[in-house]
This record gives structure tokens, sequence and C-alpha cells, in this order.
């Protein structure tokens, strides 16, 4: 079936819905919520559908050329960590983020101070109250942001990030319109890719709970400025925006357009930073500003999203480290409250191995999951495979073992400098209780092996800083 003559069907479909309803629509109504699911179910339907047009005119040969891509590798990065689903389980998902809408609109009604006239009784009312139970702890560094996610039904980046922004009172403050807020985190959200194992928006809700941890400790909390914070949560919620689960060295040897577009230089978070600003216009959440401040928010955005470049990583630290050594970081100034902000982003964005056991296992699991998923590829098209993404030459273990002495223990010694609270102190013992823990998974480390072997085992166990920033996809 043709997709005009599926979009005819669809279109004659809404207009006889609409014709049968019309008179009796109201936003305050279960009958509008009704009719909206129907039509958005028929939105899911017809996207289904051309997906599957998509597949079948690839298989045949009629998929149309990639800007860019490497003569011999044509990557679909939407689906290039997606998993053979069953028939249906892709309409239980899509049911479930239905009804998400539903406390999606009564949230906004009772927030805007709306009277409480229709309750819109559902099925998962017991799941909304749990998940409003953990934001009331969202200031924990405990906090289990994958539990989050399955009680707001995969949405934890909106009810997160807007419960932060409504909780610092900054949408109050810069007078922004609750449903352009509401509309723009959805955007976002939907832009991340979830078949990513790793650079997905649960990943993005998690940075940006560890922000507010990081904006509620005393000497950011007495100098911070509720500009200073929009900015903090806002590229925390963006900065992996439409990551596609590759490193840059991967963009770069497939001559990928961003490539190209970024001229090989921090190519992702470049593109990052475009898509928010994208986001930002199209949903015109600060178009009531002047436009000399909303440029002024995009470009002090780009700034923070831009910092967690991870091979700039000795660039920030030096400096950092300078100013540390030296005291004469004054959060006075507002320069240096940015360069602050951006050390927070850029511990937030890697803070997994300081995190509990439990949750930092899960995401060493998925980011190494998304490393060997990309040497596959590589392996697959032959090309050069890059640091850290070979299965037969690394394991879980010895990938996190790395990035925890290269990259995440020089970070946050500094960071502990600085900010030396409880929460640096808590932050710092996981870190090397969680680093203990890999090291007796390896064999190495046990002792077994032969004392002939121990130099070359020693060899391969230390790769160089540089090797871990190129490989890595944690920034």
């Amino acid at each position: 079936m043709g997709i005009a003559l599926i979009w005819s069907i669809i279109t004659v479909l809404v207009r006889w819905i609409f014709s049968k309803r019309r008179g009796a629509i109201s936003y305050d109504s279960s009958d509008q919520t009704a009719l909206y699911i129907r039509m958005l179910g028929a939105c899911v339907i017809f996207k289904q559908l051309f997906s599957r047009d998509v597949r079948v005119r690839s298989q045949v040969g009629f998929e149309p050329e990639r800007r860019g891509s490497h003569p011999y590798l044509g990557v679909d990065f939407r689906t290039l960590h997606s998993r053979a689903e069953s028939a249906g389980s892709i309409p239980a998902r899509r049911i479930r983020r239905l009804f998400s809408f539903q406390r999606h609109l009564l949230s906004s009604r009772l927030l805007r101070g709306a009277p409480h006239l229709n309750t819109l009784h559902i099925l998962d009312e017991d799941y909304c109250g749990q998940a409003k139970c953990m934001l009331e702890k969202v200031g924990s560094w405990n906090f289990d942001i994958f539990l989050f996610d399955r009680l707001t039904n995969g949405n934890s980046l909106v009810f997160l990030t807007f419960h932060l922004l409504n909780q610092y009172g900054l949408i109050e403050l810069f007078q922004l319109d609750m449903v352009k807020v509401r509309r723009f985190l959805v955007l976002v959200q939907e832009d991340y890719h979830n078949q990513n194992p790793y650079h997905n928006a649960v990943h993005a809700a998690d940075v940006t709970q560890a922000m507010h941890c990081y904006l509620r400790e005393p000497k950011l909390a007495q100098s911070l400025t509720s500009f200073d914070i929009l900015l903090g949560l806002l590229a925390a919620a963006t900065h992996d925006l439409d990551h596609p689960g590759v490193n840059q060295p991967f963009l770069i040897k497939t001559n990928h357009y961003l490539a190209a577009l970024y001229r090989n230089t921090s190519v992702l978070e470049n593109h990052h930073w475009r898509s928010a600003v994208g986001l930002l216009r199209e949903t015109d959440l600060f178009s009531h500003l002047p436009a000399e401040d909303s440029l002024g928010i995009e470009r002090q955005l780009g700034s923070l999203i831009l910092a967690t470049d991870i091979s700039r990583q000795n660039e920030y630290l030096s400096r950092f480290r300078t100013h540390l050594d030296e005291n004469s970081l004054c959060l006075g100034q507002s320069s240096h409250r940015h360069f602050s902000l951006q050390m927070a982003l850029k511990c937030a964005d890697i803070c997994n191995p300081c995190r509990p056991w439990e949750l930092s296992k899960q995401w060493s699991e998925k980011v190494t999951e998304e490393f060997f998923h990309q040497g596959d590829i590589e392996k697959k098209h032959k090309l050069e495979i890059s640091p850290l993404c070979d299965s037969e030459a690394n394991t879980i273990a010895s990938v996190q073992i790395g990035f925890m002495t290269y990259v995440v223990e020089p970070l946050f010694a500094e960071w502990a400098r600085f900010s030396d609270t409880r929460l640096s102190q808590t932050m710092l013992g996981h870190l090397g209780l969680n680093k203990a823990s890999w090291s007796a998974m390896e064999p190495e480390a046990s002792g077994s092996s032969e004392e002939g072997e121990s130099e070359p085992t020693r060899a391969t166990e230390e790769p160089s800083s540089r090797a871990l920033s190129q490989g890595s996809q944690e920034s």
C-alpha cells in the first residue's frame, strides 16, 4: 500500500472523528484525552507503516543515498543499537507513553493552579505517586534514575527537569510559558536515541540529577545566580542531544557529514549544542526575552556543552588546577562562575563511577556495550577498531579501571579540593570501592596469571590517557 494512500485514509479518519465529536471537545474532559489518544494512535500506526516501507525500499535497493557517509558503510544511527523486538512490544510501549500524556496534562493543570475538576483516572496512578515520592529526594546522591525512569514510563528526563525548573522557581522568575517548557522537554527527550545502550534520555536525566546535586553544594549555592542555574540545568538535559551512539573518530573515518560540517573538531558536542538551539527556537521558549538575551543564552549554553568534550579534558583540568593552586577562583565574577559550571557539568557527565555500586555497575555495562557494538561495526566493515571498542581485547573491568584511573580520579580529586564537602568525600569513596570491585573481577588481579606473563599483562592494562580520551563515549 503506498504512503500517499495510507496518509489519505488517516486524514479521512481524523476528519470523521472531528465531525462526530465536534462541540464535545474540552481540554478539561476525558473525551478530549480519549480523542487525543485515538489520533496519536493513528499517527503511531502511520509511522510504523512508513518505517516498514523504508526498510522494504532499502532491501530492494531504493534507499536514498546518505550524506557524507563512508562509501562502504551506510549506517542508520537511529537503528544502530536497535534489537529485534516482538510484534507486540512496540504497541505496549506506545500505550504506556499515551498514558503518560494524561499525567503530563494533569500535572500541568495542577501547577497552573487549575481546579481539580476531573481526576482523569488511569491505570498507573500508583506509579505516578511513587515517582512523586522519589522527586522529594531528588537531591540524594543515591537517587535511582533507572527506577525513576520505569515509574515515569520512560519519561524521566521530562519529569525530572520540569520538576527542578519549577523547584528552583525558574519558570516563574523568567516568566516561561509552562506549555512551551513542557513541549521543549518532550522534544528534547524524543531527540535522544533510546536504542543507544548508554547515550540516551536516561543518561541525560542522570546527568541533570547530578548537576542538581552539585548546584546545591554550599560554594556554588551561595554564588550562582538564577540565570546560572537555568543554564546549568538546560545544558545538563541537552548535553548529548541526538547522540548517534558512536564516537568522534568513527564519524571522522567514515566521512560523516557532521565531521565535515564541524571540521573534525568537537563534532558531537557542536552537534548537541546546535540541536539544543534548534529546539529552543522551534518552541519559542525564550521568544518573550529581548533578542540579545536569547542569543546570550544560546552562546553560553554552547560553551557549557562544548566543555564536555573528553578530548579537551586536560585543558580544562589544568586550568582548574591552576585556579585552585593560586586560590584565584573568584565566584563573584560571572566568567569564573561560568567556568565552575563547566567543571560541574564535566563532573556530572562522567560521575557514573562515583555512584553506588548497584547504579555504577549498570552504567558501566551499558557504556561498554555501546563501545563493543561500535567495534563490531568497525570489524564488519574492515575499519580500524577504535580504542576500547574491541570486545576481544578488552573487558568491562579493564575498560572501567582505565577510565577511572586516567579520567575520573584526576577530575574528582580536583573537584574535592574545590568543594570539600560530604558529597565530594562520598563520591571519592564510591569511586575507590567501585574500582576495587572491578579489579577483583580481572583474572590478573587474583594472581592466577603466571609470573612470566605479568609484565605484558600490565602493559595491556595501562592504556594511555590519550587513547582513553579518543575511545571514551562517556562524554
